[in-house]
């Protein structure tokens, strides 16, 4: 697989780009409902168990092959740890007291730290112009999306705001232990980085929340977590790791500018939420630090200016 820092998506990365951000964008609402009547850790730990199921049965119907190196299942947990154990605990920690769309411009943060892990942790994709240009262009049309009243905000419950970029920083460490991921099929890939996370998230669960002493939750409850754990996290790391092995981990970070953009269009869609002429000029500007990331525009440009 190309590392290169000037790699471009296809359509069908792009297609799965998509499909992945919808699914990520429908979380919010989830996260909304199950916030209210359950804990940070047992939500976490419900999601990556349930998904980690779901996903060893498939594993096994297909007999696939399985991972069996100790090197391999180290970097499975750690992968777990950077991309599910902390920052999906630190955003549920954080949408406790974040408005949903302040979290998704501090959630939009992704791109800019995966940018600067890469450059940091790898010798083929160095930081170049485009690629943080395009992160903080992004950034501003997630701001502009979103409403910058939203951004007004900033600095009010500063500890769970910094929660979510604390979320936003460990995704890019993450990618540093997804490049390793490449080899190993994206099915095999989701369902031993989940089962990881869940043997992590248990204790912290069984000791923090006791969940042995919550009421049972409504329906309403389970019927999202369920929601949350097989679409937005089985089905969902199964796109997100067949984009990693085709792509690279530092462009399936935009996926995080992408989120916003669909949150708004299900809103549209389902909850008959409104869209301006801000919304479509963030879509726009998003679409502009999408190409700038990808490298489509500086590759164009250096050819009109070549001649």
């Amino acid at each position: 697989m190309n590392h290169s820092s000037h790699q471009v998506m296809g359509p069908a990365e792009w297609a799965m780009l998509i499909v992945l951000s919808a699914i990520w964008g429908g979380s919010f609402y989830f996260f909304a409902v199950i916030i209210k009547e359950l804990p940070v850790f047992t939500i976490v730990f419900f999601r990556v168990f349930l998904a980690s199921m779901a996903l060893w049965v498939i594993v096994l119907a297909t007999r696939q092959t399985l991972p069996m190196s100790s090197t391999m299942w180290r970097n499975f947990f750690l992968m777990g740890f950077f991309n599910n154990v902390i920052p999906f605990s630190l955003i549920v920690w954080g949408e406790s007291k974040v408005a949903p769309g302040l979290a998704a411009v501090l959630n939009a943060t992704t791109p800019f730290f995966s940018v600067i892990v890469a450059h940091l942790s790898t010798q083929n994709e160095k930081l170049t112009w485009n690629r943080m240009a395009g992160a903080l262009v992004g950034l501003t049309g997630v701001a502009a999306l979103v409403g910058f009243d939203a951004v007004k905000n900033l600095g009010s419950d500063l500890i769970f705001q910094l929660a979510i970029v604390g979320a936003s920083v460990s995704y890019g460490i993450s990618t540093i232990f997804g490049r390793r991921m490449a080899g190993i099929p994206p099915l095999v890939t989701s369902a031993s980085q989940t089962a990881a996370s869940s043997l992590m998230l248990l204790p912290l669960m069984l000791v923090i929340d006791q969940p042995f002493n919550l009421a049972w939750p409504s329906s309403n409850v389970v019927f999202s977590l369920l929601a949350l754990a097989l679409l937005c996290t089985a089905f969902a790391y199964v796109i997100f790791f067949n984009i990693v092995k085709r792509a690279g981990m530092t462009n399936v970070t935009l996926v995080t500018l992408l989120v916003p953009v669909s949150a708004m269009l299900l809103g549209a869609l389902f909850l008959n939420e409104q869209i301006s002429a801000r919304h479509f000029l963030g879509m726009a500007v998003i679409g502009i630090g999408l190409a700038l990331i990808d490298g489509r525009i500086p590759s164009r440009f250096l050819k009109t200016m070549r001649g």
